[in-house]
């Protein structure tokens, strides 16, 4: 599966694209995850939006790239890691992250990284890189472990 991948930062993308990511969000996050949050956070206006999309534009994944001190004080972060369940176990997920990553060394160069990970996907996040930095919790009802990018 092929995926044209785009990073704009908010005020770049267009209505259509919005409408997209945040229905992809809703679609992924509280339907499926049944998880009941204040998506529209605030965060999206100071973020970089990387858009991953069929050769038709149908958006099937999206990551937001915050800056240090958004998220984190000390810290940039990649957040709303979300691909729809159409691509799943396609490998798209990884792909997505390492373009996250890519795209974080561009704009945000040298910059530690910090991620909210879901417990379930430690390995995943591991094998890009993460560490784990032992903090565990519960974020609407689903466990996170806060992880650190140390690199390959």
């Amino acid at each position: 599966m092929k995926i044209i991948f785009k990073c704009v930062p908010f005020t770049a993308l267009t209505l259509h694209e919005l409408y997209a990511l945040l229905a992809l969000r809703q679609e992924v996050f509280m339907v499926e995850q049944n998880c009941c949050y204040l998506d529209a956070d605030g965060k999206d206006l100071s973020a970089w939006h990387l858009l991953g999309s069929d050769t038709e534009g149908v958006l099937l994944a999206h990551t937001r790239l915050l800056p240090t001190g958004i998220s984190y004080p000390e810290y940039a972060s990649i957040g709303r890691v979300v691909t729809s369940k159409t691509i799943r176990n396609y490998g798209v997920g990884k792909t997505l992250m390492q373009e996250s990553l890519r795209h974080m060394e561009r704009l945000y160069p040298q910059q530690p990284i910090k991620i909210s990970a879901q417990s379930y996907l430690l390995k995943s996040y591991t094998n890009l890189g993460f560490e784990s930095t032992g903090h565990t919790y519960i974020e609407d009802d689903i466990p996170h472990t806060s992880m650190i990018f140390k690199g390959l």
